[in-house]
């Protein structure tokens, strides 16, 4: 087979990693300041995947166009949340966020079972089956405009936490909790904020994920775990890593259902973890604690 062919492969599965990293950068971004893993992740991007098909169907929207909307309610959505319920688990023990966080997960899922029911939804677009030439590669133009999609939205968020006050004040709180109390931060302020952008993200997220897959929320469980990967892969609470390992991982799903078999493509992704993990524990791009 021409070489060629593989390396569409390897490009279909690259774009595909974009969107995977930018939807684990959402639970990146919340674990590296709230300290606080976001078990309901997964559910929160599928909301964002029906919200993108709603707007698709009432208002025309294409997926991209309707993300920032997406983003809005779902940053509404997470602000809220960290301020009326995880907030007061953020001392506590971990297993009483897991349960906290697990049983809004399974809210969240079974609200959208009840609203959309278990059927596959899908977003038509007028360039679904268009291809772009980019030299020996032919790529889907959904996947490479999916992809370009996450790189602006990574791009803005990585300037706003380098340089905004506001993001400066949030790696703040990441790094010294008490000393940014001490020197007047609103902590509670910037947790509820960095749970809402994180929510925001991966809404993004799930938005561009309609141009790939079809809406259903049996999704939500596997793309909570698919983040989890990610971002262990790349390094807990490294956004570059959250980036890097989506690509990694989105290449190997697109290599080994090539190669192999679809139905293999999540087995390579726990084997890459576990390479990882017996390698190098503190993850690709993260720092040894």
């Amino acid at each position: 087979m021409p070489f060629d062919y593989y390396l569409n492969i390897a490009a279909s599965g690259l774009l595909t990693g974009l969107v995977y990293g930018l939807a684990a950068l959402g639970l990146s971004v919340i674990f590296g300041v709230v300290r606080v893993v976001n078990f309901a992740h997964g559910e929160m991007m599928v909301a964002g995947m029906y919200g993108a098909v709603l707007l698709a169907g009432v208002l025309g929207l294409d997926p991209i166009l309707a993300a920032p909307i997406v983003a809005a309610v779902l940053f509404a959505f997470g602000w809220l949340l960290q301020r009326g319920l995880v907030n007061r688990f953020v001392e506590r023990p971990e297993h009483m966020q897991f349960i906290l966080l697990l049983g809004i997960a399974t809210i969240i899922l079974n609200a959208m079972l009840m609203l959309f029911g278990p059927d596959s939804r899908n977003v038509m677009v007028p360039y679904s089956f268009d291809t772009v030439e980019v030299g020996p590669l032919l790529l889907d133009a959904v996947r490479l405009r999916a992809g370009a999609g996450a790189i602006v939205v990574t791009a803005a968020l990585f300037a706003f936490f380098r340089f905004s006050r506001t993001g400066k004040a949030i790696r703040a709180c990441a790094d010294n909790p008490l000393g940014a109390r001490v020197v007047g931060l609103n902590i509670d302020g910037l947790y509820a904020l960095t749970f809402g952008i994180g929510a925001g993200v991966v809404g993004i997220a799930g938005a561009l994920m309609t141009l790939l897959v079809d809406s259903r929320p049996q999704l939500a469980p596997e793309y909570t775990l698919l983040s989890f990967i990610i971002v262990i892969v790349g390094g807990l609470g490294s956004l570059p890593g959250a980036l890097f390992g989506g690509m990694l991982i989105g290449l190997s799903e697109a290599m080994a259902g090539f190669l192999l078999d679809p139905s293999l493509k999540s087995l390579f992704s726990y084997g890459v973890l576990i390479v990882v993990l017996l390698l190098r524990p503190q993850g690709l791009l993260g720092k040894r604690s």
